[in-house]
């Protein structure tokens, strides 16, 4: 590669990147999901409009892996543990036997409906089966959802992509005869379990190599964290386990785990899940071909709809029906099994595979992500509120950030008064943080205030407080608690924990 052949692909590349950036601002402004137009991206830089060839089949399948693992990082860095733990068994029954369950309804309706034969047909059911993490992260965190179903379908999303993986190599490598159920069950448990063992492993490692290294950059933190999000993502793959959830379990330890930087940690994680999206949709928009996408719109919509109706809603109505989660719930969540990336990541294994008829899979698996994409990710507001499972005070909780004082032992905390938060109006002696707490500065309109005790607090005041290692978490749940419930927080027993479930009106 010549120095002019490196301008030539810096500038195309950086044209592109801010020409998906303005379509993600675009996509935001006209309620569609930012994936769909990053897919448009790539299908006017392809062949059939501005003329870029791109059919590598093997080079966007490592790609894709590789940018779903970014994916999954930045997923895992910004779960709150307080959210999913309480929900990762039913969220496991979900990625194994729902998805086993929507293979198979999924995998008979292209059967029957299309006449599809078997071999073609679970290869079509497990390509479509997994719920897409990217897409339910960016779409759900904006929803003001009750906290048990977003924590259930992002640990879903995270939990799923693994066995299916699984299956979709399994069919794409099978012959003629299908494999045998009990040698894909103990394939679909080993990788589960050592993937899940080997990510909760060097996620605690990560954990305390960070709390007790002090690095000599801010910068290096997220670095360092993201980093050991893709070790535990290669190590997995290394010892023919899962890579993927490995990389989840191991980004969600770290993102749990109090480390120093956490707000530069998210920011740079939310930007490196950004870039692998961007670049991951770009990429598959290339890699099919327009003028063969009509004819996959009718298998598509046929086997989208049987997805929608029969296969999603029977597999989140059997699997949950152990929990005793309420209709709404369950009817919202069969809704909201977003498809995006991974699907058209996963049709691209039989193509490497050589499977006959791969590339009409590839086709009808693209429309089938577009079409239902454009379905479900703008009805989820208005299903939410159907359902009556929007929350009124989720506008009013407070996140509060942490960085190190590293020569004083201490954490400078950081928050911004919320809108409607019960903050405003609190005066600063009212708070009474824990000691030694004390709040030492106010932003308010663009001047600073040093606070006196008489000092009244305002929604939009970005706040700075000194506090200690020690009483550090006693004084967050202080302030997220006056956030709800105001200065008599304690005496409405608000203690400024996880919100609770709080089950829709009758």
């Amino acid at each position: 590669m010549t120095l002019q052949e490196l301008y030539l692909i810096l500038l195309v590349g950086g044209v592109v990147l801010l020409a998906s950036i303005a379509a993600a601002r675009a996509a935001h402004r006209l309620g569609l999901p930012s994936l769909l137009l990053f897919l448009g991206v790539g299908v006017l830089l392809g062949e059939d409009v501005f003329g870029l060839h791109f059919d590598n089949a093997a080079l966007a399948q490592s790609l894709g892996t590789a940018a779903l693992a970014v994916i999954l990082v930045e997923g895992g860095l910004t779960t709150q543990w307080s959210d999913v733990r309480r929900l990762l068994l039913p969220a496991g029954v979900l990625a194994t036997a729902g998805v086993t369950l929507s293979v198979l309804v999924t995998a008979a309706g292209a059967h029957w409906l299309l006449g599809m034969d078997w071999h073609l047909a679970l290869l079509l059911g497990a390509i479509v089966s997994s719920t897409d993490a990217a897409a339910v992260f960016a779409v759900l965190r904006a929803l003001p959802l009750p906290q048990k179903v977003t924590g259930l379908l992002e640990a879903e999303s995270g939990f799923n992509d693994a066995p299916t993986i699984i299956l979709v190599l399994v069919f794409s490598t099978a012959a003629a005869d299908l494999p045998d159920p009990v040698h894909i069950a103990g394939n679909v448990l080993y990788q589960l379990v050592v993937g899940a063992l080997l990510g909760l492993a060097i996620g605690r490692l990560g954990a305390a190599a960070l709390r007790h290294i002090a690095l000599p950059a801010t910068g290096l933190y997220p670095l360092a964290t993201v980093g050991f999000g893709i070790v535990a993502f290669a190590a997995g793959g290394a010892a023919g386990a899962s890579g993927i959830i490995a990389a989840y379990l191991s980004a969600l330890v770290l993102g749990n785990a109090k480390l120093p930087h956490r707000a530069a940690t998210r920011s740079f994680a939310e930007g490196a899940g950004w870039l692998a999206q961007i670049g991951l949709f770009v990429m598959l928009g290339l890699l099919v071909t327009p003028n063969e996408l009509p004819a996959a719109v009718l298998p598509a919509v046929v086997v989208g709809l049987v997805l929608l109706l029969a296969a999603r809603p029977v597999s989140v109505l059997v699997c949950l029906l152990p929990f005793r989660l309420p209709w709404r719930e369950q009817a919202f969540m069969s809704w909201a099994g977003l498809r995006g990336a991974v699907p058209i990541v996963l049709a691209t294994f039989p193509i490497v595979a050589g499977v006959q008829d791969a590339d009409r899979l590839l086709n009808i698996v693209f429309v089938l992500v577009v079409l239902f994409t454009l379905v479900q990710g703008p009805s989820l507001p208005a299903m939410a509120r159907l359902l009556r499972l929007t929350r009124a005070d989720a506008l009013r909780d407070v996140q509060v950030e942490t960085a190190p004082l590293d020569l004083l032992d201490a954490d400078l905390l950081t928050l911004t008064v919320p809108d409607r938060s019960r903050l405003h109006g609190v005066a600063v002696f009212e708070l009474r943080l824990p000691p030694p707490t004390v709040l030492t500065l106010i932003l308010r309109d663009g001047t600073t205030l040093v606070p006196r005790p008489d000092s009244v607090l305002r929604a939009g005041d970005e706040l700075l407080l000194i506090t200690t290692p020690e009483v550090r978490d006693a004084a967050e749940r202080r302030l997220r608690a006056v956030g709800r419930r105001g200065k008599l927080a304690r005496w409405f027993g608000e203690t400024g924990g996880p919100l609770p479930h709080r089950p829709p009106a009758e």
